[in-house]
């Protein structure tokens, strides 16, 4: 169960679906859509019992569909963080690469 981006350009609006995981949710080829969002205006709009059958079927749910469902009283379990983990510069990278050939090459010689 996911978010497929619909609308205009700079102007986006959502479905909320359920898609097979072989399927990525632009191809239009979703299983059942359960509601719509707005970000702009902040509406949900969520088909509370098809969600909970879907659920039970064993579908799995995205973080930020997860959220709105909690926010809906839909489902009653705690929110998920879904800010994305800060990535490392590559250039720390590149140091840790070359600390773990530096070891590689201490361990052969001792």
């Amino acid at each position: 169960m996911r978010l497929q981006r619909i609308g205009r350009k700079n102007s986006p609006s959502y479905r909320v679906v359920v898609v097979d995981s072989r399927q990525g949710p632009k191809s239009g080829k979703y299983v059942d859509q359960l509601g719509s969002y707005n970000p702009r205006a902040g509406e949900v709009a969520i088909n509370g019992d098809k969600a909970k059958e879907w659920i039970a079927k064993g579908v799995q749910v995205s973080p930020t569909v997860h959220n709105m469902l909690v926010t809906k009283k839909i489902i009653d379990k705690p929110k998920i963080t879904v800010q994305a983990p800060k990535k490392e510069a590559p250039v720390v990278e590149a140091l840790k690469a070359e600390a773990e050939v530096a070891e590689v090459a201490e361990e052969a010689v001792a």
